[in-house]
């Protein structure tokens, strides 16, 4: 058998976008006043709409998955493995920086398996515990977080739930002064005003208390509830030492209203392959994932990233 059968020519690899370190991302947008965006995956769909509206804005971008709200015993059996897989591959696809980030894990086991997966951010979701609680085991994950140079964001203050009796307390600045000190934390995400899960309506935000936290501590500072965020406090709280926007809720809805009106416009489809699974335009996601993207890039052009990844 000739051996000209077996000369494959096999092209180059493209350069990839390594994993920038999370706090260079955010330092370098806080030096160049604007923020970084953190929109949340919970799937395939969701990170490529995620990382193609970055790409299509050359913007950077955090990539990752949340710990919450899934169900646990899959999370820990199945998902937390594979959303590192996929998140990987995006961020080795890349052509714009990111930093890939495992969002408020349940468990502290769960954040050294994120280290051991390749997030090389992790933040533990620790808000709800008494202060000294919440420092000991975030000081805790810091030191073993710093050993592999991976990041750690913390959260300090309680946001309240859009609809829900939780208990919410805003960030005291001199509790954050002590807490960002003897944890050695990269990120802080602050209670503001800002409210996880606010769909309907925006969250009063209490700018002169970002001012605070900053002054005393000098912290990246991140917002969590930034679906509730209203956008004309976005440039002042980003002035003031806001340097990342976590963004989920909204995403979510989008992409349901577009699975939801693809299903109606085409409830007895005539080729299920294509309707289910083709990534063509007649498969019943695809509209969930244009409009996630399409939401992504309008708040990457509010946070003013857009054009910055020639920064990095």
């Amino acid at each position: 058998m000739s051996s000209v059968l077996y000369n494959i020519d096999i092209p180059v690899p493209e350069e990839k976008m390594p994993l920038i370190p999370f706090s260079a991302l955010l330092n370098t947008a806080r030096d160049h006043h604007f923020a970084v965006g953190y929109f949340q995956a919970w799937n395939e769909d969701s990170l490529e709409a995620v990382l193609e509206a970055a790409e299509q804005t050359s913007s950077p971008v955090v990539l990752g998955f949340g710990g919450t709200p899934v169900n646990q015993r899959w999370f820990n059996e199945w998902g937390l493995s594979c959303a590192a897989a996929l998140g990987r591959v995006a961020a080795q696809k890349s052509k714009v920086p990111v930093s890939f980030i495992l969002n408020e894990a349940e468990t502290f086991e769960q954040c050294v398996k994120g280290i051991e997966l390749g997030f090389n951010v992790i933040m533990l979701d620790s808000s709800s515990l008494p202060f000294e609680e919440n420092l000991k085991i975030t000081k805790k994950l810091t030191a073993a977080a710093h050993k592999k140079n991976v990041a750690v964001q913390a959260e300090l203050g309680h946001l309240p739930v859009d609809g829900k009796n939780t208990v919410s307390t805003r960030t005291d600045p001199d509790e954050a002064a002590i807490f960002v000190k003897k944890t050695g934390i990269d990120a802080l995400a602050v209670s503001v005003g800002n409210v996880h899960e606010l769909i309907t309506g925006k969250a009063k935000i209490d700018t002169a208390l970002v001012e605070k936290i900053q002054n005393k501590t000098d912290i990246l500072l991140v917002i969590h509830g930034g679906t509730g965020f209203p956008s004309e406090a976005v440039k002042n709280v980003i002035r003031a030492g806001v340097a990342l926007f976590h963004v989920g809720s909204i995403l979510k809805l989008n992409y349901y209203e577009g699975l939801k009106g693809s299903i109606e416009v085409n409830s007895s489809p005539d080729n299920i392959q294509r309707t289910v699974g083709s990534r063509e335009l007649e498969d019943f996601t695809t509209e969930g994932k244009i409009r996630v993207k399409n939401k992504v890039i309008e708040l990457i052009k509010l946070y003013g990233s857009t054009g910055k990844a020639d920064l990095y």
